[in-house]
């Protein structure tokens, strides 16, 4: 089966963004182009982290929900949340409530503070973690990666919950840390020309 599809605009695409509305959108505009902002990085990782065992689809539709919910991913308000805010957050019907990663993103939180006071920014952390071009495989035919494996398992000796290598791959795909675009999907040269403009952190 083939990884691209036309789109509206009879250009090819990743198969994939035909899947739901909204995902067409996300494609073309944020999947894959490089993030070097701490709170939309913190975000990814939460929210891929709410996906575990989800589709993708449930969460970019509640993803307003969630930013709402969780102080804008601001990860120094959110390290602050009590027992009443995940009381709070339980009885919230717009987002996933599951205890236990509505109290490992606010874990991950005060992880996140203890990562910036060592490493300068979560940005030039995770851009650390880049993978060179030799070791990029075929695009989306893998769900991890070496570099999501070790990635995984520093942020897991850090202390950090729910960031499995599935789970930090889907982050690396679409933080632009890897350009994971189907080879003949149109977006794949504008995420490479933002990969090589951009200015890595650190």
């Amino acid at each position: 089966m083939s990884t691209t599809l036309p789109g509206p605009d009879g250009l090819e695409r990743c198969r994939w963004c035909a899947g739901a509305p909204g995902f067409l959108d996300y494609h073309d505009r944020e999947w894959g182009f490089p993030v070097d902002d701490d709170r939309r990085l913190f975000e990814k990782l939460c929210l891929e982290s709410f996906q575990s065992g989800l589709s993708w689809r449930t969460i970019l539709a509640k993803r307003e929900n969630f930013r709402a919910a969780f102080a804008g991913f601001e990860f120094h308000r959110m390290a602050r949340f009590t027992e009443s805010d995940v009381a709070r957050l339980l009885d919230d019907t717009g987002i996933v409530r599951h205890r236990g990663k509505i109290e490992a993103v606010i874990h991950n939180a005060a992880c996140a503070q203890e990562l910036v006071q060592r490493e300068g920014s979560l940005a030039a952390y995770f851009w650390r973690h880049e993978p060179t071009a030799d070791a990029l495989g075929v695009p989306q035919t893998a769900s991890t990666s070496a570099a999501s494996v070790q990635l995984s398992k520093d942020l897991k000796r850090r202390g950090w919950k729910f960031v499995g290598p599935t789970t930090v791959f889907a982050f690396m795909q679409a933080m632009g840390l890897i350009n994971d675009h189907a080879e003949r999907c149109v977006v794949r040269a504008q995420a490479e020309k933002a990969r090589l403009r951009f200015k890595r952190p650190g």
